[in-house]
């Protein structure tokens, strides 16, 4: 990912939270917030410590970038996304991930039609 597709600092995840809408499925929480004046989509990640060690997490965090860059053309841009890794997600496969990424972002109608 980009830096500018990254969300880092912590305003920015407090804006989403409290702005934006939350949908979820068993895997994921996903954070939706309408951002203006940006021309492409802007992601943040939070794996807590809990769904396991480093190496889990970081392995988790680099499914759930791939699956967003598959996923990129079908995305709205003009949003903001924090996506929160349930414990489930630590079990899953990268196939897995992007399905229950599909499948929560649909419920939250960012993503198009094919």
């Amino acid at each position: 990912m980009k830096k500018k597709q990254r969300i880092k600092k912590n305003e920015e995840f407090q804006r989403v939270f409290k702005q934006g809408k939350s949908f979820a499925n068993r895997q994921f929480v996903v954070y939706v917030c309408k951002a203006e004046n940006q021309q492409e989509f802007r992601i943040g990640l939070s794996v807590g410590k809990k769904i396991g060690n480093a190496v889990m997490r970081n392995r988790i965090k680099r499914c759930i970038r791939q699956a967003f860059l598959e996923m990129k053309e079908d995305l709205r841009q003009d949003q903001d996304y924090v996506i929160i890794a349930r414990h489930p997600a630590a079990t899953l496969d990268f196939h897995e991930t992007k399905k229950s990424l599909q499948h929560v972002l649909k419920i939250a109608r960012v993503l198009k039609k094919k």
